[in-house]
């Protein structure tokens, strides 16, 4: 078929000219790839308005990056379709998710539990570390300082709830693996019985978010071994600190009330949810052979909800007068690229699109309401037309009739930027290049957070016995753990989030920890300095910091070190004469 050419439509600055003639662009007739219906500058500049936000609905696509995006567009809508939920976002820029070594250098293919420490905090960090800084200090997350500031809060993943990313939120470790109580290597001194905030299910507990839903049920029965709850179950130590607990979409649908008296705790499959459609791995030279069509994937529990239900009850039951914070997480993405599974990753990102046609549906009412879509980082399947017998590849059919051949080169994550998007106040700040420690200034700013405010957690330390579950109020204390020393490496690799099935480890940098007495933050790019509330203190030998002397005999001591400078620079003086 012969190929039109049309004009391609130029901004105010003029006609780009090429080769001697207007820039054109090449459309087939049928297929029309067209997206514009019209100047959209009235729309932007009503979308680019101030203000702040009652509420901020964050959407982590683990793993989106743009070949994600794309690959799940042209399978499930064809090439000229679009994404109704990730593509009706009007404001869209671009965001750097490097991430930092023990050392504080750029570590630039990041894990999933850096890069969730840089928005939920604002610091950098190295691989591995969840919501501490570079030397494993703890850091307070944007869901902790919302709660304290009076906010709702809510943590929803189709992943194990203890998995790094709704981690970020709820707990501080120095290793990502340090899920529940039995963990002793993985939490070292993280861990309640070595004088630590405990694991990410304790301390998860503990932070107390008005709504928690997820997998990873599993970890809520190991025993905890210090502290209030000592020796009984995660879960029974759920009941005893008044969580409503729920493990079906049946039970989901019932709740009608969530906050600090009775916060909801949802989990549904024992490890990470099922993915909608049934995994299909690429295999070597795969891309040469005959199309697959994706197909639903029959070990979906008919009980479990999918992430759109999820997210729409979570907003039903956080609306309130003062507005909430909602982290909504579409983990599998990930963990089906990490597994070379297109029609699993394709599915989930699928998925992900209609949680957050649930959110845009909610603030486009609501009109108070910030929401943000974006990766933690992107990964290395790449839509391909050749494929060798050696590189996995798989050929798709997609909604047009056509195939698309995906290739896996690795199946680790990759270092690129992401997209990120947003509609409501504040939403023009995502515009440009931005990096993932931005995120936590726009959602703070958005919805004007004093960082001061604190808030302790339901303690598990001070013993209260009682056979009720006790409602929780709002403890006073801070919600940051005191430093706990060294953490202890292990070699085991990271849980579920980045399984290595496919023989390429995820990477990790772990070099000796070297706690400091206070975090220190490590900036992102886009504002550097500022990248969260800590302070460096330089300490002297024996305690305290260079602003104290010491009394008189440090006195004694700067006015010699003052009359020595002084005689040196005379002599220098002299000698320049000379």
């Amino acid at each position: 078929m012969r190929k039109k050419l049309v004009p391609v439509a130029m901004g105010a600055a003029g006609l780009l000219l090429l080769g001697g003639g207007f820039a054109t662009a090449a459309v087939t007739d049928p297929f029309g790839a067209n997206r514009l219906d019209g100047d959209k500058t009235d729309q932007i500049i009503e979308q680019a308005r101030k203000g702040p936000a009652k509420n901020v609905i964050l959407v982590i696509g683990d793993g989106m990056g743009d070949q994600e995006i794309t690959q799940a567009r042209n399978y499930q809508y064809g090439a000229a379709g679009s994404l109704p939920g990730i593509d009706a976002l009007p404001i869209t820029g671009q965001m750097t998710t490097y991430s930092v070594t023990r050392e504080g250098i750029p570590d630039y293919v990041p894990d999933s539990a850096a890069t969730g420490t840089a928005w939920s905090t604002g610091s950098k960090t190295y691989d591995n570390a969840v919501a501490v800084d570079y030397q494993g200090n703890p850091l307070t997350s944007i869901l902790k300082t919302a709660k304290a500031n009076g906010l709702k809060t809510g943590d929803i993943t189709t992943s194990e709830i203890q998995d790094a990313t709704p981690a970020v939120q709820v707990a501080s470790v120095k290793q990502r693996a340090c899920y529940s109580p039995s963990r002793i290597e993985q939490c070292g001194d993280d861990a309640l019985d070595k004088g630590g905030p405990g694991s990410i299910s304790e301390q998860l507990l503990a932070t107390r978010p008005d709504v928690t839903l997820g997998g990873g049920a599993s970890y809520f029965d190991d025993t905890i071994l210090a502290g209030q709850y000592e020796g009984k179950t995660v879960l029974e130590s759920a009941q005893q600190q008044g969580y409503q607990l729920i493990n079906d979409k049946t039970a989901l649908d019932g709740v009608t009330r969530a906050d600090q008296d009775a916060p909801l705790l949802g989990l549904f499959e024992p490890k990470n949810m099922a993915t909608e459609w049934e995994p299909t791995p690429a295999t070597p030279g795969g891309a040469n052979g005959d199309a697959v069509t994706c197909k639903p994937n029959p070990a979906v529990p008919a009980t479990s909800p999918d992430l759109a239900a999820m997210t729409k009850k979570s907003i039903e039951l956080l609306d309130n007068d003062k507005g909430f914070f909602l982290q909504v997480e579409g983990a599998s993405i990930d963990k089906s690229d990490h597994a070379r599974d297109a029609c699993g990753q394709i599915g989930e990102t699928v998925a992900l699109d209609r949680a957050v046609q649930e959110a845009l549906n909610f603030a486009k009412a609501d009109g108070n309401t910030l929401v943000i879509v974006t990766a933690d980082h992107s990964h290395n399947s790449q839509i391909t037309e050749d494929a060798d017998d050696v590189v996995p590849s798989i050929k798709l059919r997609t909604k047009d009739g056509a195939d698309m051949g995906i290739i896996y080169p690795t199946g680790a994550h990759s270092g690129t930027q992401v997209r990120v998007a947003a509609f409501g106040p504040g939403a023009a700040n995502v515009t440009g290049l931005i990096d993932e420690t931005d995120l936590n200034k726009i959602m703070s700013r958005a919805l004007q957070l004093d960082s001061s405010a604190t808030t302790e957690p339901t303690p598990t330390e001070e013993p209260t016995p009682t056979e009720e579950p006790t409602p929780s109020g709002e403890p006073t204390a801070t919600s940051q753990p005191t430093p706990t020393g060294e953490p202890t490496a292990t070699g085991e690799p990271a849980p579920t989030d980045e399984p290595t099935a496919t023989g390429d480890p995820t990477p990790t940098d772990e070099p000796g920890d070297q706690p400091t007495s206070q975090p220190t933050a490590v900036g992102g790019a886009g504002d550097q300095g500022s990248g969260g509330d800590a302070v460096r203190t330089q300490q002297v030998p024996g305690g305290g910091n260079l602003a104290q002397t010491g009394g008189p005999a440090g006195m004694v001591a700067i006015t010699a070190g003052l009359a020595m400078l002084t005689g040196a620079a005379l002599l220098l003086r002299r000698q320049f004469r000379s």
